[in-house]
């Protein structure tokens, strides 16, 4: 006859348990939420609703709860995420400005990425390079919703980077954005 495995409680513990499907896949989906940036602390098995994983960021065991905003929605300045008092989202990496630097029917270019960041209609921000593709200048100034480059006169739409004005004949490219917590990042 083999012999059982033998474990040793400790008194006032409860035993240790195997990691079930269910605990593997939710500590997945939080580290998934969180970038990576937890650190469990503590593990609990199915039954056990008590004992929770906490994170070093503070954040409540709802986080793994599954969510059913889109990515779109999930970065407004109206999202859960952005107007609860404890964000349990991580802010993206990339370029930013505040969104209330950023006027309707404007933009900003960034001094520190080559960025210029535009608010066509209130809430919709878009992002493009500040390189002129006509002889690769940086841009001059964003006003009269145009984007406008010194060195000799292009002016692109901010709407979508179309030109506007040549002698450029190529839009400027345009970038992905994600407004978090009243910023507006360019994340790619």
């Amino acid at each position: 006859m083999s012999e059982q495995p033998r474990v040793e409680t400790i008194p006032g513990q409860r035993p240790a348990a195997a990691a079930s499907r269910r605990t593997v896949l939710r500590a997945a989906g939080l580290l998934t939420i969180t970038g990576g940036a937890v650190a469990v602390t503590a593990c609990a098995a199915e039954s056990d609703t008590a004992a929770a994983p906490s994170t070093s960021a503070g954040e409540s065991s709802s986080a793994a709860a599954p969510s059913t905003t889109n990515s779109s929605e999930a970065g407004s300045p109206s999202s859960e995420a952005s107007s609860s008092p404890t964000k349990s989202a991580k802010a993206p990496s990339g370029p930013s400005v505040s969104a209330s630097k950023v006027p309707v029917g404007g933009g900003v270019i960034l001094n520190n990425a080559d960025y210029v960041i535009t608010q066509p209609t209130k809430g919709d921000y878009k992002a493009f390079t500040k390189i002129c593709t006509h002889q690769g200048c940086p841009v001059a100034e964003v006003a009269n919703g145009v984007i406008h480059c010194n060195c000799h006169g292009s002016e692109y739409s901010i709407k979508d980077g179309s030109v506007v004005n040549p002698p450029a004949s190529k839009p400027l490219a345009e970038h992905k954005v994600k407004v978090f917590d009243r910023k507006v990042f360019v994340t790619d």
